[in-house]
């Protein structure tokens, strides 16, 4: 009698279960009825949560012999890296092209307007005679007004209507000063004065014929500026079915001489603004459609945005999850640790949002400098290639659904934390030694005069590489110093390499060797893998269906409920 009315209860129970399923789209939802059982509700919510979470952890193949979708979020991932891959190598081709144009143009600049230049004398190229400034100031107008006759490109002055712009000379130096070296006196005003002059190309021939009466107040003088603009057409696109971009060169010499050591440097520089052509004619061969250019950017913003949303829903999904896993545990008087809590939030999930919301800035820079409003080559290279190398990282996700493959991602996941505390005091005795070597060893080793020099000498000696000149170049002008640096490379070197290095070697293996051996074995070793392992379903058992929920549901419940009612009969 006992077994009847609980068997009757309990059927009632599970029929509003199964009628309140039906209703809703969800399988997992938590239902509140009146009047079941404690024991009945409490199990079947907690079955209800294992199965959610387990669902949750399971591969696209898994996730579709669970319920029968089909993994549409697998397909967009692998349709995305296709594209994207297509659009960087399109865009580097492009890229590439403008880039050795810029370069190219700057190397001929220096030859055309530098007295006496020689590639790869940039560091040494400068002037230490007052006449060798008049001289190189007036090399660089009479070059510049020579143009058209002495270039073999096809670069043109800028015009300001029917006028050529014309070239700017700027001396800068300080307003006022009385400077005596010999009595050790001086007397100045730091208030800096700027005066310039204007030299049309093509009417004067020389500094000194334009202004005789032109003078430079070297004792004063900060630095000497000339300025300029040319024009140039970059053809080599035409050979790649591109039409040819239109560019602006804005030239500076600088005659720098803030040190005021009677070393003046020379330096050359140069700012690109691209430009479209405002009339062009390609014959002889089609040029590509810019439209399908920037239909096929769109399809790619397009796929990210979808990638995207579908991704944040997952993350979502996931920390909703996490927390009905917490709320659960602290019901039961448990504590959840942070790693199992960090479980529910998917990493690979993260990588692609960050991935396609670069690609997605990227995509758009790109269709700016396709229609000329945008120059920033660099910027839209640093968008795209990052998310691309994201995308690609994010293909090691799908690789770790096979066992042997997964090990790699395990190692990594659980060595970072231990990677990154070790990093963090390793990088402490790092910079100590950057900034000794900075200070002590800056005044007599050229490797050591920036902190950004000596990071990048330090971290080629822990790989390394360029030992013996680091040590060899080492002047020997102060026995004192030349000791210490004797000391301080080789403590360096024996610390990083042979501790250090080893005993971060040795954490990445240890981790490896663990996790093998978890994997191995299949034990659960977290609370959140204990919990999960009571549920034994398979994903091709039929339990996650949402088309047999009911079914499945209600058959699972009435058999617990005979179960339940058989005990209970034993026990009176």
């Amino acid at each position: 009698m006992v077994e009847a009315d609980l068997l009757s209860e309990c059927e009632l129970v599970c029929i509003q279960r199964c009628s309140d399923m039906e209703e809703s789209s969800d399988l997992y939802d938590v239902y509140q009825t009146n009047g079941p059982p404690p024991w009945a509700e409490e199990d079947l919510d907690v079955e209800c949560l294992r199965r959610k979470i387990k669902y949750y952890f399971m591969n696209p193949c898994e996730k579709y012999h669970a319920r029968g979708r089909k993994p549409w979020k697998l397909v967009l991932q692998i349709i995305k890296i296709a594209i994207i891959t297509i659009q960087l190598v399109s865009f580097g081709l492009s890229n590439q092209m403008v880039v050795t144009f810029k370069e190219e143009n700057l190397l001929t600049f220096k030859h055309l307007f530098l007295k006496n230049y020689v590639d790869g004398g940039r560091d040494t190229y400068a002037v230490y005679r007052q006449d060798d400034v008049y001289d190189h100031i007036d090399y660089i107008i009479e070059q510049y007004g020579l143009l058209h006759n002495i270039t073999v490109g096809n670069h043109e002055y800028e015009k300001n209507g029917a006028f050529y712009t014309p070239l700017s000379l700027c001396q800068e130096f300080y307003r006022n000063g009385t400077i005596y070296s010999g009595n050790e006196t001086l007397e100045i005003d730091a208030q800096v004065k700027t005066e310039c002059l204007k030299v049309h190309p093509m009417y004067h021939p020389s500094l000194r014929a334009t202004l005789p009466r032109f003078e430079l107040h070297f004792k004063r003088m900060l630095s000497v500026k000339i300025t300029f603009v040319l024009k140039a057409i970059n053809l080599q696109t035409v050979r790649h079915r591109e039409l040819p971009d239109c560019y602006d060169f804005t030239v500076t010499i600088t005659f720098n001489n803030q040190v005021h050591s009677g070393r003046i440097k020379v330096d050359l520089e140069n700012d690109v603004d691209i430009n479209e052509c405002r009339e062009w004619k390609v014959t002889g061969a089609s040029a590509r459609n810019p439209y399908l250019t920037l239909l096929f950017d769109c399809l790619i913003i397009m796929t990210c945005i979808i990638s995207f949303m579908l991704c944040t829903r997952s993350v979502i999904s996931g920390i909703q999850l996490q927390h009905e896993y917490t709320v659960y545990c602290r019901d039961h008087g448990s504590k959840v640790p942070l790693s199992d809590k960090l479980e529910f939030v998917n990493g690979w999930y993260i990588l692609i949002i960050v991935s396609d919301t670069l690609t997605i800035i990227g995509s758009i820079v790109k269709i700016g400098i396709q229609s000329k409003v945008f120059t920033s080559y660099d910027v839209c290279s640093i968008f795209l290639g990052t998310g691309t190398m994201f995308v690609w990282i994010g293909v090691l996700r799908y690789m770790g659904f096979f066992r042997k493959y997964n090990i790699l991602i395990l190692t990594l996941r659980a060595a970072f934390p231990n990677v990154i505390r070790f990093i963090c005091c390793a990088g402490i005795i790092y910079l100590s030694y950057c900034f000794c070597g900075w200070v002590v060893l800056g005044p007599y080793h050229e490797k050591f005069r920036t902190l950004n020099t000596v990071s990048e000498c330090l971290f080629s000696l822990i790989n390394g590489d360029d030992m013996f000149p680091t040590f060899e170049n080492m002047k020997q002008k102060s026995s004192l110093v030349w000791i210490f640096s004797r000391v301080y490379l080789y403590t360096f070197v024996s610390l990083f390499i042979y501790m250090i290095l080893s005993l971060f070697i040795t954490i990445i293996t240890d981790t490896y060797d663990t996790m093998k051996e978890q994997q191995e074995s299949g034990l659960p070793v977290s609370e959140l893998q204990k919990f999960l392992s009571v549920c034994k379903d398979l994903p091709n058992s039929g339990v996650y269906r949402l088309d047999r929920n009911r079914r499945f549901s209600f058959n699972c419940c009435i058999n617990r409920c005979r179960t339940t009612g058989e005990r209970l009969t034993s026990e009176a």
